[in-house]
């Protein structure tokens, strides 16, 4: 009997154990894990916030629709910025073709009452005298002869005893062609003479220096976009 009580005891015994372990032992580390699982579930969380805020973000992010809209003002601004540079090179004059010489200018004025002896005759009696300027540099030699002429505003020619009867025309010269043996030239302005008989003098000295300029043996002179003689007609 007494091995039989003992037997009970420890069978007591044991089932105390067993309980005190149930209370004690393995469910300790149950509450950490259970407190551990809300903590992954917060990690999903702030993932699916942070998702949404990011998503939004970026969708809504102006950063395209910015680079769109620079790109039609580069486009556009691109043609005021290259468009003056077409018209500065336009404006250069076209070359001539003639290489450029240095040399006197041939300008023919008036000896009046000369009768021819000192040069081509012309109306009224008088002569045509050639005279020549210091060196110059030139291409086209029509324009800077005729040119010359047309600036002097002296009635007399130094000490010479010629006279231009030309000095008191408001007269500019334009262009002037070479065909074949005729040279044609244009001017414009106003035409201020003495008398009748400055009419030849004047026509004279404009197309002689043309002539001795551009190597022609005769000339056309227009004034206007008219011809010369029907200029100086109404003088």
């Amino acid at each position: 009997m007494a091995r039989s009580g003992l037997s009970v005891f420890s069978v007591l015994g044991l089932g105390a154990a067993i309980m005190l372990t149930g209370c004690f032992g393995p469910p300790a580390p149950a509450p950490t894990t259970s407190s551990a699982a809300p903590s992954a579930t917060t990690g999903p969380s702030s993932s699916a916030t942070a998702s949404p805020s990011a998503a939004p973000g970026t969708t809504a992010a102006t950063t395209t629709p910015t680079t769109t809209a620079a790109a039609p003002t580069t486009t556009a601004a691109a043609p005021p910025s290259s468009a003056p540079a077409s018209p500065t090179a336009t404006g250069e004059p076209s070359p001539t073709g003639l290489p450029e010489q240095t040399g006197p200018l041939t300008v023919y004025y008036v000896a009046v009452g000369d009768n021819g002896v000192s040069g081509p005759a012309i109306g009224c009696g008088d002569s045509l005298v050639a005279t020549t300027t210091a060196p110059v540099r030139f291409t086209d030699q029509v324009g800077p002869s005729v040119g010359t002429l047309l600036a002097n505003k002296s009635r007399d020619i130094g000490q010479s005893g010629l006279i231009n009867v030309l000095y008191q025309s408001s007269l500019t010269y334009v262009a002037g062609e070479l065909d074949g043996s005729t040279i044609t030239i244009w001017l414009t302005g106003q035409f201020m003479l003495g008398g009748v008989c400055d009419i030849p003098r004047a026509k004279a000295q404009l197309e002689y220096t043309a002539m001795a300029a551009s190597g022609a043996t005769s000339a056309q002179v227009f004034v206007n976009g008219r011809p010369i003689d029907d200029v100086l007609s109404l003088k």
